[in-house]
């Protein structure tokens, strides 16, 4: 099973990238180049523990849904989502927060495993793993740019 690990450092609170990094508006600004959007469970605001939404994209050329779940919280140090349902055979996607030399560093983790096995595995490797991975790392661009100014207001204002 794969597993990617994205880091990007922020110059602003933890807590205050913890919660732009579960907040739903965020992260359909961040996937604006794949048309993501929510469409059921917890479709604004930030998700919390126990939270569900479903979100539906367009990836690799086809629209996709996908269910998560926040299965762990602990703020400000780490949260993790998980796929309830969707295109994978499995998907957990830890973010972690820890500061470190004024900043704080933001680390996602992401395992998952593709559906139909061996053709998923092949796919992991050609494909799915340097397309996860750029994403991520756009992700994090995002929040850390937000993060930065003072535009993490408009997503996370209890930060």
């Amino acid at each position: 099973m794969p597993i990617l690990r994205v880091v990007t450092m922020v110059n602003a609170p933890a807590a205050r990238c913890f919660d732009l990094a579960r907040s739903v508006d965020l992260h359909i600004r961040s996937a604006g180049g794949t048309g993501e959007t929510a469409i059921a469970g917890t479709m604004s605001g930030l998700l919390n523990l126990g939270d569900q939404v479903t979100w539906r994209g367009k990836h690799l050329g086809g629209w996709q849904t996908l269910t998560s779940k926040i299965t762990v919280s602990d703020r400000p140090r780490h949260f993790r989502d998980s796929q309830v349902d969707g295109a994978f055979a499995r998907l957990d996607h830890d973010h972690l927060f820890e500061r470190a030399n004024d900043l704080t560093q933001m680390t996602d983790v992401f395992q998952y495993s593709a559906l139909l096995r061996p053709v998923g595995r092949m796919a992991e490797l050609l494909f799915l793993n340097r397309y996860l991975a750029r994403f991520l790392r756009e992700r994090g661009l995002t929040i850390k740019k937000v993060a930065e100014s003072d535009d993490w207001k408009l997503y996370a204002p209890a930060a």
